[in-house]
């Protein structure tokens, strides 16, 4: 298998945002393993995490970004060239935009993840890649006793119930597919809740993270829905655990699809957050109620027991522990997240004109 040691190049698409930022600090961590960003900061917060990351690697000089979008295939395939390792996390990952502009979902998530798997083909020696897919592939899924205590397992039919479940299932059938077409060694990684340590959580996004700053800030939010809805979460050094624990195991796990998530035991609903972030902080998050949201889903609990018996992966951190180390980080970091951080900002996701490819 390429990508041990020394040989390790390592190209992580959206490598400056919330996981992949949190990815790159990892791996740089390790002294021979070069590091490539590939992202187009049109995320919040992805321009600090990238300074964060060029002052880590400063005297290593071993961090090389682009400035560029996975849908521009040419810088793509050329950002690809030199990369034994390949994390294709960049994606437009809220929902609701995907209801408002279902073109621009299925560019960045479907077209702009073909581009990787285009370059990575034509890549000639088979890097291993790495495809952060979603829990919302399954729709709604069903709710029941036995999902809230088992958990939703890969055997679970697809069944997309928006435009966002639409771009990241079929891309994730295609990362599938190259592995067993064109024999590329990929894995997809079905996530749910993931939250942790340099989240900038907004109402679309990182919805843990958001409600847990906007309680600190004294910032009522919207829960859409009875906020009885279950979610079962995640923290991100757990799943880079995963992203970790899958590689080393490729003879097994190689053209494999794993649902991940934080399981029964780190499952809660949003009213029962709400209460958690009470006793944490001492601060009550006021909200008031509004009708749900389309794509949404009552229910969701993951069940990772066959990531468990290919890998032997298990979380480590549980739901309290994710929600302190987030607190952790706000309390360090608070200058970047002003009050007006709990309203999403208007974007313009328009093609970014790449520049140059540089070191830090």
């Amino acid at each position: 298998m390429q990508g041990n040691g020394h040989s390790r190049s390592v190209l992580i698409f959206g490598g400056a945002g919330f996981i992949g930022s949190n990815w790159a600090s990892r791996l740089l961590d390790q002294s021979e393993t070069k590091v490539h960003i590939f992202d187009n900061l049109s995320r919040e917060g992805s321009r600090h995490n990238l300074e964060w990351l060029e002052k880590k690697a400063k005297k290593s000089r071993r961090l090389e970004i682009t400035i560029g979008d996975v849908r521009n295939a040419k810088l793509v395939e050329r950002a690809v060239r030199s990369a034994t390792e390949i994390y294709q996390l960049a994606a437009q990952v809220a929902v609701t935009t995907s209801v408002k502009d279902p073109r621009l979902d299925f560019e960045v998530n479907l077209l702009g993840t073909l581009n990787v798997l285009e370059a990575a083909r034509m890549h000639g020696r088979r890097p291993f890649l790495l495809f952060t897919s979603t829990n919302k592939v399954y729709g709604a899924c069903g709710e029941s006793q036995e999902k809230l205590e088992k958990g939703t397992s890969e055997a679970q039919p697809l069944d997309f119930h928006s435009p966002y479940g639409c771009s990241k299932g079929a891309a994730d059938q295609y990362v599938r597919d190259y592995s067993r077409i064109y024999g590329l060694p990929t894995i997809v990684l079905r996530m749910s809740c993931i939250a942790g340590p340099r989240q900038f959580g907004n109402e679309d996004q990182g919805w843990l993270a958001h409600f847990l700053y906007s309680a600190l800030q004294e910032i009522p939010v919207t829960i859409y829905g009875d906020g009885l809805q279950v979610r079962d979460v995640l923290n991100v050094n757990d799943l880079l655990n995963a992203f970790e624990a899958v590689r080393e195991k490729l003879p097994v796990t190689a053209g494999s699809v794993y649902n991940i998530g934080g399981g029964p035991a780190n499952a809660e609903s949003l009213l029962g957050v709400i209460e958690r972030i009470k006793t944490l902080t001492g601060k009550r998050l006021e909200y008031t109620k509004a009708k749900g949201r389309p794509g949404d889903q009552q229910l969701y609990v993951t069940d990772f027991s066959k990531l468990h018996n290919d890998t032997g992966w298990t979380p480590a951190i549980d739901l309290t522990g994710t929600m302190e180390s987030i607190y952790q980080w706000w309390r360090s970091n608070r200058d970047l997240l002003p009050s007006h951080a709990a309203k999403v900002p208007e974007r313009t996701f328009g093609m970014l004109q790449p520049e140059p490819l540089r070191a830090a």
